[in-house]
């Protein structure tokens, strides 16, 4: 049986790094397509602003630009949730989502998170091919998963770390 990858830098991955107050604007305008698609739910530009120090970046050609980004926050003890997950469409297939993905892993394990947990309205590959495991709801963290809309009809993954 095949093991799945551990996410892990390529050899010319993209530089992640934590997210900063000033970037908020960026991370706005980033997830903007996505949530009018309906991929990402609507956050307010405070919120970027509030948990700038929740997510990790990749950094756009453009000064103040980003190219991709995902959010990390603890729920309940031992566990964490990856969210605002995305890679604009210019920057998809080269790396910057997998690049995230082993950053975030990389922090949850250093913060002493036993598991991951996402949601996704999306196909979810890239989780899956590092080792997320769809599950049921009521297996997630129960406040993060009281608060998944089940219109948006999403896919619960968990990683192991």
């Amino acid at each position: 049986m095949d093991q799945p990858e551990r996410p892990g830098p390529a050899p010319t991955s993209p530089q992640v790094r934590t997210g900063r107050t000033g970037d908020a604007p960026a991370l706005h305008e980033l997830s903007a397509p996505f949530v009018r698609s309906g991929v990402l739910r609507s956050r307010p530009p405070e919120h970027y602003r509030a948990h700038a120090g929740r997510f990790l970046l990749v950094e756009g050609d453009v000064e103040g630009s980003v190219r991709g980004c995902v959010a990390l926050r603890g729920a309940e003890p031992g566990t964490a949730v990856l969210y605002n997950f995305c890679v604009a469409v210019a920057g998809q297939g080269r790396g910057i989502g997998a690049a995230l993905l082993f950053a975030a892993c990389a922090r949850a394990r250093t913060e002493g998170r036993r598991a991951l947990f996402t949601a996704t309205t999306g196909s979810a590959r890239l989780f899956v091919r590092y080792g997320f495991r769809p599950v049921a709801a009521a297996g997630a963290p129960p406040g993060w998963a009281a608060r998944l809309d089940p219109a948006r009809g999403s896919q619960v993954l968990r990683l192991s770390l």
